[in-house]
């Protein structure tokens, strides 16, 4: 039997993310590939009584269909904290709830999107998002990820040459996989840019609470007077990874559409957890949780810097993030990543090559992402030592 694949899916490449994970069964390599929040920030104990009771007192509701656009008191207690603490939310704004951010960026693409129609991202950017955009048909093109952000001139460049653009996707804030941040000028100047082109923006913000040194900037979304910005968010980074639960804030008449979409794939998010994060924001003290987080990230990320610091040749330049997961070297011109990557695999430790961000899937790449938030202490000591020695022998 031949099969014959849809030209959507057809062309989609396995995340490189996820086939690292594959070959991460070896128990000695040491993973600086993931994404993922670390273990030590699941506030297990907590989560387990929340659990226990629920079960025992509202076990119908949570064993049952729920709405498609979200358990009603979740979603009142995101809109409140998006308004409290980030300034979120006009009387023309509505908020859903989604399985996990990613959701939220799909259905925003296909509420918006027909197949060839562009949208300009970060480059490089999430690759989840890049695939995402891509299924559902649309051409992903890339503006230059600089230290503060995408240049606005850039920006409207790629909007000229690029007429069909239907979306503006960004992750302003300790951005993925540059660990990176938007100023406020050039988020001001970006949605004065979206507003006179008509372009709606997608802003990415799962990283934004877990800043823990610098000021806080606020999101694009706050600025939004216009209906042009749809907000996406989660609980994976600041609660659990695994529940699968995020949320979005937009334009009514959009949300109303991403609803019809979530109808098609999945009914509704997980009512279980959608009860257990509610139950969180409202009986525990989240803030609180949040800066236990941040504490931790802190010092995972300051420990991975010291010894990029110790260990690699100055040659290698590297961001040196605010906050969220990520941080992201580029190797000098001459050195090739790929080999690199493959070196570093050889003697036991795991990094994602920078192609995997690009918009452009045969762009090549000078860089590479480490994530300081999953690997052991004693990892990133051992892990980056190793790293070093990978660079120094290439660099001869």
């Amino acid at each position: 039997m031949e099969y014959k694949i849809s030209d959507n899916l057809a062309s989609l490449k396995p995340s490189a993310i996820r086939e690292i994970f594959k070959s991460l069964t070896d128990p000695t390599i040491i993973s600086f590939a993931a994404g993922n929040p670390s273990p030590l920030s699941f506030p297990a104990k907590e989560l387990g009584e929340i659990s226990a009771d629920i079960f025992e007192n509202s076990a119908a509701a949570a064993l049952q269909y729920g709405i498609t656009e979200g358990y009603p008191p979740l979603r009142k207690a995101v809109a409140e904290r998006l308004q409290n603490k980030f300034r979120i939310g006009r009387e023309f704004d509505t908020t859903i709830i989604t399985s996990g951010g990613q959701q939220g960026l799909e259905l925003a693409c296909r509420a918006l999107c027909n197949p060839g129609d562009v949208v300009l991202c970060e480059n490089p950017s999430f690759i989840g998002a890049l695939n995402a955009f891509r299924a559902v048909g649309a051409k992903t093109v890339g503006v230059p990820l600089h230290e503060d952000g995408i240049d606005p001139a850039e920006l409207e460049e790629a909007l000229i040459a690029y007429p069909n653009t239907k979306m503006i996707y960004l992750i302003p804030t300790f951005q993925n996989p540059g660990g990176t941040t938007t100023s406020a000028e050039k988020r001001k100047a970006i949605y004065a840019i979206a507003k006179k082109h008509s372009v709606m923006i997608l802003e990415d913000n799962p990283y934004g609470e877990l800043r823990f040194a610098g000021e806080d900037i606020l999101p694009i979304k706050s600025m939004d007077e216009d209906g042009i910005v749809i907000y996406c968010s989660s609980f994976s980074k600041i609660l659990s990874s695994g529940m699968r639960v995020g949320f979005v804030c937009a334009p009514d008449a959009i949300v109303q559409k991403m609803a019809v979409g979530k109808q098609c794939e999945d009914v509704h998010t997980n009512q279980f957890f959608q009860m257990l994060c509610h139950r969180f924001m409202t009986e525990r003290d989240l803030d609180g949780h949040i800066a236990k987080i941040r504490t931790l990230y802190r010092e995972k990320c300051t420990l991975m810097l010291d010894m990029l610091d110790k260990h690699m040749p100055k040659e290698v330049h590297y961001t040196r993030p605010e906050g969220g997961l990520f941080i992201w070297c580029t190797l000098p011109d001459g050195v090739d990543m790929n080999a690199f990557v493959k070196a570093a695999i050889a003697k036991k430790v795991a990094v994602v090559p920078g192609t995997a961000f690009n918009c452009d899937t045969e762009a090549p790449s000078q860089s590479f992402r480490l994530n300081y938030s999953t690997p052991s202490d004693d990892d990133i000591r051992r892990g980056i030592e190793m790293l070093g020695e990978v660079a120094r022998e290439m660099l001869g």
